[in-house]
């Protein structure tokens, strides 16, 4: 590019010096030529005049007396009737510019220039024409260097940001030009890449969200399958098979959720539920793996209390708190659910050593875990209450509370959200 920036520039740049270098030439070269003819012209008039003069006053004519009226580089000839040519000066070899004229008395008075001269003059004009002309396509060779720069060097600074968000290297640069459209090439390229970054922010934590969350389900869903394959009582098999296929059921469910808030978080499909049936179904879940561990999980409260959310996520949340006072926590986990104005309230405790001060509220921040986990867990809990409507927070530290809130009443919608939905 650069190459053709100078060539495209330096042709300008000659054309046009030898549009107007020549005529510009011509011009200078018409201009001397005249000159040098009236010079010579206006030489011999004024020369025929003193002859005139000398002749009517009865002078003596001479050479030695009209010498010093003739220049140096030019030769004159006095004709006067009746007497010799007066010569004066060198009579010049080769073409002459001539003028020759005739004065009141009868004499004649011919001047001559050698075209030498006019020709000395046209070099020396066309030498300052020819050094105007080179500094004209130095400067424009300059000018070219500098524009290519210009417009070469972002446009490489716009190729490697380009290759870096193939390369996977989202950060955006924020660099720009002075160029319009080099700078409107610039904005764009860096919105793609803050859109590429949240595209693959979004990708990274679904996927985490995705091994964090399915991992509870499938665990359990193995043991209902080693269970069926441990016995052979058809009635027990049948029975676990009953449990497999409703852990798969909400497997299904943790799959649909997890997608449906990577497009959207807010995107919810709260009813109203029973309490009561959510936690049963984890308790029942979560049961084996506290009894291999030595501790039990109970629930306590207010029964039968409804609330608005989606059951799925609900369980997710649960399932998060239950997990986590498992692998964190000691002693009985104890489910608890009470009333406080128009919310219920789902509280998860147990007898472990709490939350270290040092975390605080930050437990529920992601990549925050007080042990070697995954320090996801709480943090997609929360998201997915307040998706819900509801939300997750940190009752007490020692020994730990969690509190589930969950509205009674189902939450109007504005009117535009109903046109939304339409």
């Amino acid at each position: 590019m650069r190459r053709r920036l100078i060539q495209s520039t330096l042709a300008v740049v000659l054309v046009v010096i030898a549009v107007f270098g020549v005529s510009l030439v011509v011009v200078e070269t018409r201009t001397i030529t005249n000159s040098a003819q009236e010079r010579v012209e206006s030489e011999a008039v004024r020369l025929a005049g003193i002859v005139d003069s000398r002749i009517l006053g009865d002078e003596e004519i001479t050479s030695e007396i009209l010498v010093d009226q003739v220049g140096d580089d030019r030769y004159a000839v006095v004709h006067i009737p009746g007497q010799p040519p007066i010569e004066i000066g060198q009579k010049p070899s080769g073409d002459v510019i001539e003028s020759t004229r005739r004065g009141e008395e009868g004499e004649t008075v011919t001047v001559q220039e050698p075209r030498s001269l006019v020709t000395r003059e046209v070099g020396r004009t066309l030498l300052i024409i020819g050094a105007v002309a080179l500094m004209a396509v130095v400067a424009a060779v300059l000018l070219a260097l500098r524009q290519a720069n210009r417009l070469a060097s972002p446009l490489t600074d716009l190729a490697e940001t380009a290759e870096r968000l193939g390369s996977g290297d989202p950060r955006p640069r924020h660099k720009r030009y002075g160029v319009p459209e080099l700078d409107r090439v610039a904005d764009v390229l860096d919105s793609s890449a803050e859109r590429i970054a949240r595209m693959l922010t979004a990708e990274r934590r679904l996927a985490a969200d995705a091994s964090h969350q399915l991992r509870t389900p499938l665990t359990a869903l193995s043991m209902r399958l080693e269970e069926i394959t441990l016995t052979d009582d058809p009635a027990t098999v049948k029975e676990e098979a009953t449990i497999a296929l409703a852990q798969v059921e909400r497997l299904t469910d943790v799959v649909e959720r997890l997608l449906t808030n990577s497009r959207d978080p807010r995107t919810g499909s709260a009813v109203t539920f029973d309490l009561d049936e959510v936690i049963q179904q984890q308790l029942a879940e979560w049961r084996p793996a506290y009894r291999q561990a030595g501790r039990a999980i109970v629930s306590s409260g207010k029964r039968h209390l409804k609330a608005v959310g989606t059951p799925g996520a609900v369980a997710q949340v649960l399932a998060a708190l239950i997990e986590n006072s498992l692998m964190h926590g000691g002693g009985t986990v104890a489910l608890r659910t009470r009333v406080t104005g128009n919310q219920a309230v789902i509280e998860v405790t147990d007898e472990g050593p709490g939350v270290p001060a040092d975390l605080g509220a930050r437990i529920f921040e992601r990549a925050i875990s007080g042990r070697n986990s995954t320090g996801i867990g709480l943090a997609v809990a929360r998201d997915l209450a307040e998706a819900d409507g509801g939300r997750l927070e940190m009752l007490q530290a020692m020994p730990p509370v969690f509190g589930l809130f969950l509205s009674r009443t189902p939450v109007k919608k504005s009117s535009e959200d109903e046109r939304t939905v339409r």
